[in-house]
């Protein structure tokens, strides 16, 4: 992956200390951070916290001498993949959109050419004031991008919407914004994920174990990459991805439907989740069946196979867990359902599949078989996805 840079601006709202997790949760998928603080923010948290994640020198002044960028301010612009001003205060926010620079971040901001990413910390009446919402519909117009503030508990004690938002959505918004010139730009991608739940009575169902962890990886995988992504999930725990559409489901009859919906314009359809093959044959109990004397019998029928139904998507990767002749299997599921590629894990390894955050796969397509090490769920999503925009570059 190619290196991203992003510049951090951080300005004087309580919400400063959580930047510093931003920071690192950035630098943590690879990113290059360079840190620009007003003298505000330097009240609240201290430069050296950014510098000791980031590994980069933190900017506080126009002029300081020791600063890498402190004369030559305007490199920081160009070096700039995405200006990501966060937390932002009202005052910052009203002079981007008034073209004052006075002091570093603001000349960075009426000098770069990057997207700008916002995302405002501040007092809920100070939110709601009319010239603080004009200024932001000022900037969005001009193209910049904002994400909160949100609801909660604000740092006077009160309620309301001036909260910074989550970190997780930040930098998945960011992500998402950084990944416009990847290698899957402008592709619409559908992601299945987790696994289905096949109603018995109101508290009982089939199932399996699937978390939904691969699928999930695929889909902020892909987000990053540059592609619009539509993530369709079976229950889980996992938090919901940032810059993903996402679509809850519960049964396979379920994921049937949204899958059909979601493909209409898709460019690829991956099938990661682990839809049931089986499900009850009469419709669930309304109410909770009793503990009897005598045994309890249920007849299963067979759900309808999404990939062999959905076969309109230009290219199609199914999954298959098995617990032998693996290769063999996914090669016969290659061939019956007209698949681009298959991902085949075993099933019953301790350090990998369900539950798993790390997976052991083989890439199965129609010329060649690649098997993988065990590996983190999240790089086994880009070797998949590697194997996935080569094929539609040569498509």
């Amino acid at each position: 992956m190619p290196e991203r840079n992003v510049v951090l601006g951080v300005t004087g709202s309580i919400a400063a200390y959580k930047a510093v997790d931003l920071a690192s949760k950035l630098t943590q998928d690879g990113v290059t951070v360079h840190t620009v603080m007003t003298e505000s923010a330097t009240k609240l948290v201290g430069p050296a916290s950014f510098r000791a994640i980031t590994g980069r020198p933190v900017a506080t002044e126009m002029f300081e001498p020791t600063n890498l960028f402190s004369i030559e301010h305007v490199s920081l612009a160009e070096l700039a993949d995405l200006l990501l001003i966060a937390p932002a205060t009202a005052n910052v926010i009203a002079k981007l959109a008034h073209g004052i620079a006075d002091d570093l971040l603001t000349c960075t901001g009426l000098a770069t050419r990057a997207p700008i990413l916002i995302a405002p910390a501040m007092h809920a009446a100070m939110w709601e004031n009319s010239a603080t919402r004009t200024n932001v519909e000022t900037l969005r117009g001009r193209g910049v991008t904002f994400i909160g503030p949100v609801e909660g508990r604000l740092a006077s004690g009160g309620r309301g919407v001036g909260r910074f938002a989550p970190v997780p959505d930040i930098l998945g918004e960011a992500l998402r914004i950084l990944g416009r010139k990847g290698d899957l730009a402008g592709k619409r991608i559908v992601v299945t994920a987790g696994g289905t739940r096949e109603p018995i009575d109101p508290v009982r169902f089939l199932g399996n174990p699937s978390t939904g962890k691969m699928g999930f990886a695929l889909a902020e995988a892909a987000r990053d990459r540059g592609a619009n992504v539509t993530l369709i999930s079976g229950p889980t725990l996992l938090p919901r991805p940032s810059g993903v559409d996402v679509v809850d489901v519960q049964t396979a009859a379920d994921m049937l439907t949204a899958v059909r919906e979601a493909v209409a314009d898709a460019d690829v359809l991956i099938m990661a989740a682990a839809v049931a093959d089986y499900g009850p044959a009469q419709a669930p109990a309304r109410k909770k069946l009793k503990k009897g004397e005598s045994e309890l019998v249920l007849h299963l029928t067979r759900t309808v196979d999404i990939l062999n139904s959905v076969r309109e998507v230009p290219l199609r990767v199914g999954f298959a867990a098995e617990t032998e002749n693996l290769v063999d299997h996914a090669r016969r599921k290659l061939a019956e359902k007209g698949l681009a590629l298959v991902v085949a894990n075993p099933i019953g390894e301790p350090d990998s599949g369900f539950a798993a955050d790390e997976n052991r796969v083989v890439l199965v397509d129609a010329n060649s078989e690649e098997e993988l090490p065990l590996l983190p769920k999240r790089v086994v999503a880009d070797r998949i996805l590697d194997r996935i925009a080569g094929k539609l570059s040569s498509r």
